[in-house]
């Protein structure tokens, strides 16, 4: 009998003992329910008080700054410091890619050559700066990025848009100045005309030239509308461009459609500008013209009447074409501005400005 008590005793005891650990495991569980609903709160009060520690440290930043001129202007100073020249002509590149070459070029908008345009989200908002007194060795010459407010030390700012155009070629030759031109011609018409450049920057492997042929430049104001300025880069200092389009691959991602565009659009401006009417009697509009321009030099035919005659013949089995003779050298840019179809250029009229 008194074994039995005792073991319902024992028992008695493990089952209190028992209940004690499962009470105070319910209160642990509880705890964790309690912190796992007052840590959320708790944690954004924390990033709050951070964020607006922040914010008052920045604004304070921002007051001391405005209310201390010196402090304007050693931040504009360093700024200016932060403007680094690097060399035009980036020998370690390739020739098509070592002008400007930290840069990567894009065929925008889509179908245009590939250009740079300054300022733009590419240079972060900043402005081109060229210091470029040499013409015979481009990697001489150099450029840097520059915030306008900030411009390099004696930089001078030129307002407006600047084509900037680099070729590997010769902007005097008549061919490969005139792939040079055109990416600038079908930039601007698709700009609906409202970009006019103010001045061009003309360069030769990175080496500063400072005039087109006279051809070439009379249609470059004849597309643009706007006399040619071409920057020389006399003065050491640098010289920095509000607006700058660069191209410095020629005609390199042109569509065919935005070339004969751009051809289209060259040929109509030049008929505006120099007041060329449909003058051909009983030509039919819509017929074929043809113009043979002769050239003076080692690269000119030796008989233009012989060519003359052969293109002549051909010319005669073609319903509606005339053919014209002119010379590069021999009379003025308006004197060799043929007609053209005018229903073309009443079109490019209608959608290019």
């Amino acid at each position: 009998m008194r074994a039995i008590v005792q073991l319902s005793l024992a028992h008695a005891d493990n089952m209190k003992q028992l209940a004690m650990k499962k009470k105070q495991a319910s209160g642990n569980g509880n705890h964790l329910k309690r912190a796992f609903f007052v840590l959320p709160p708790l944690m954004l009060a924390v990033i709050f008080f951070l964020q607006l520690q922040t914010a008052l440290g920045l604004f304070s930043s921002i007051s001391r700054i405005v209310s201390q001129p010196a402090a304007v202007d050693d931040l504009v100073g360093r700024l200016r410091a932060s403007a680094t020249f690097l060399p035009l002509k980036d020998t370690r590149r390739r020739s098509e890619e070592w002008f400007i070459s930290t840069l990567d070029d894009a065929s925008e908008p889509e179908g245009e050559a590939k250009n740079l345009v300054f300022p733009s989200p590419a240079s972060r908002g900043r402005v081109l700066c060229l210091a470029a007194p040499s013409r015979h060795d481009g990697a001489e010459n150099a450029y840097a990025l520059a915030w306008r407010d900030a411009l390099p030390r004696g930089a001078a700012l030129r307002p407006g848009l600047a084509f900037v155009s680099e070729t590997a070629y010769d902007h005097s030759n008549l061919w490969h100045g005139l792939t040079a031109l055109i990416p600038f011609a079908s930039w601007h018409a698709r700009t609906q005309c409202a970009g006019r450049p103010a001045r061009w920057a003309l360069f030769h492997h990175g080496e500063v030239r400072t005039r087109w042929s006279g051809w070439l430049a009379a249609l470059a104001e004849a597309t643009m509308g706007k006399n040619m300025t071409v920057e020389t880069f006399e003065k050491p200092e640098p010289v920095c461009f509000e607006e700058a389009v660069v191209f410095r691959r020629n005609m390199e991602g042109l569509t065919r459609e935005r070339l004969l565009g751009a051809f289209d659009f060259m040929r109509c401006k030049a008929r505006a500008h120099c007041g060329v009417v449909d003058d051909v009697p009983g030509a039919r509009r819509g017929g074929l013209r043809v113009t043979l321009l002769f050239r003076t030099g080692g690269r000119a035919f030796k008989d233009e009447a012989a060519v003359t005659r052969v293109f002549q013949k051909e010319c005669a089995r073609v319903a509606g074409c005339t053919l014209a003779t002119a010379r590069s050298d021999n009379g003025t840019f308006c004197d060799q501005v043929g007609p053209q179809s005018a229903a073309v250029c009443m079109h490019m009229h209608d959608t290019s400005g």
